[in-house]
Parts: structure tokens; C-alpha cells; sequence
């Protein structure tokens, strides 16, 4: 069985790197991700089918209060990146479709556009990798990109993970269907990845 802590817990306690902070995501985050996506939009469309139901405010805060009911039933934990300096919101990564039965997850995020190019993603996965291999206690880790990310694909290479595929058009964002490269990275991976 998985250890999912409390979402309090890890806000009293976040996860950190050398630049960036991750805590739970919360509804008083919500402004904050909004004012992120915004910024950010066009950037972030070609790649998120959410990216145009993120329409404002209320939008950012019912997915917040989504993602408070998906952490406290143990489906999710999604974590905003903060920069650990200035608090900026960067992002949010998440460990997403946890499956308590196969001790797996995926892992999903996204970064605001300002944020990109500093290896700020790979810091922040790494770290969200680290909580759900040591203190969750996955076994496997899933991973997607559609093929012609090719910043996000990258991550996913820096982050150590083995290509596992293609799934053909396999999901539909900004009015065409993507094909995504499928990755995966088990605990004894992770383990000699250190």
C-alpha cells in the first residue's frame, strides 16, 4: 500500500531543491496559477488540452479545490513550484492516475513560459520523483509527451527515464490529435539514478 502524507504535512513541511519549493496546491494558490497560465497561454496551448477551460479566476479555484479532494482520496498530488527565493509561482507538478494496487503514478507539470530554459522542471520533477519513490513508496512511474514537445521530451530524458513507445494519436489539444511518446521509470531506476 502506498504512504500518501497528509496534504498538511507537506505543506508544514514542503519539498525542496536548491531553487525551488513544491507544496501541496491549494485553493489560495489559485489566484497565483491563473495569473501563471495567463502569462503563459499561448506558450502552454499547443501542448495542454486544460489550457482553455483555465478561463479565470473561479476556474483556477475550482481546480484547486479538485485538487485538494484528488490528494485527500490518494488519486493525485499535484504541488505548485514555487521559486524558493521569491515565492514566484513557476508551475505545478503532479503525480497523477495513482494506482494503489500496481504502486504506480504518473507524473505531469507544467511551467510558465518567464521560468523555462534555467532547468528549473528537471530540479522540481526530480524532487517530485524523490517523494514518490522514498516517501510514497511507488514502484513505477509513467510518463507522456506529445512527440513534437521537444522541451518537454527533453525533461524527460535529463529526468532518467527509458522510452517505452508511442501511443498514436492519443490525446486531442488545440484542434489536433498528438501523438505521444510514453516513458517509464521504475523505483530501481530511480535508485541508480543517485
Amino acid at each position: 500500500m502506498l504512504n500518501i502524507p497528509t496534504r498538511a504535512l507537506v505543506r508544514a513541511n514542503p519539498l525542496t531543491s536548491t531553487r525551488t519549493v513544491l507544496r501541496p496546491l491549494d485553493p489560495s494558490d489559485a489566484l497565483d496559477m491563473f495569473r501563471a497560465v495567463e502569462e503563459s497561454r499561448a506558450h502552454l496551448y499547443p501542448w495542454l488540452p486544460w489550457v482553455p477551460f483555465h478561463t479565470d479566476e473561479p476556474a483556477a479555484r475550482r481546480f484547486a479545490d479538485a485538487c485538494v479532494t484528488d490528494w485527500d482520496q490518494g488519486r493525485a498530488m499535484r504541488m505548485t513550484i514555487r521559486d524558493r527565493g521569491t515565492n514566484v509561482l513557476l508551475g505545478v507538478v503532479g503525480l497523477e492516475s495513482v494506482v494503489h494496487m500496481h504502486q504506480s503514478c504518473e507524473i505531469g507539470y507544467w511551467l510558465r513560459e518567464p521560468a523555462e530554459g534555467r532547468g528549473l522542471m528537471t530540479e522540481a520533477a526530480t524532487t517530485a520523483l524523490r517523494f514518490a519513490f522514498d516517501r510514497i513508496g511507488v514502484h513505477r512511474v509513467r510518463v507522456a509527451a506529445a512527440t513534437a514537445n521537444h522541451r518537454s521530451i527533453a525533461v524527460i530524458a535529463r529526468l532518467g527515464f527509458r522510452f517505452e513507445g508511442i501511443a498514436r494519436e492519443a490525446e486531442f489539444c488545440a484542434g489536433r490529435w498528438l501523438d505521444h511518446a510514453q516513458f517509464g521509470m521504475l523505483a530501481g531506476d530511480f535508485a541508480q539514478l543517485r
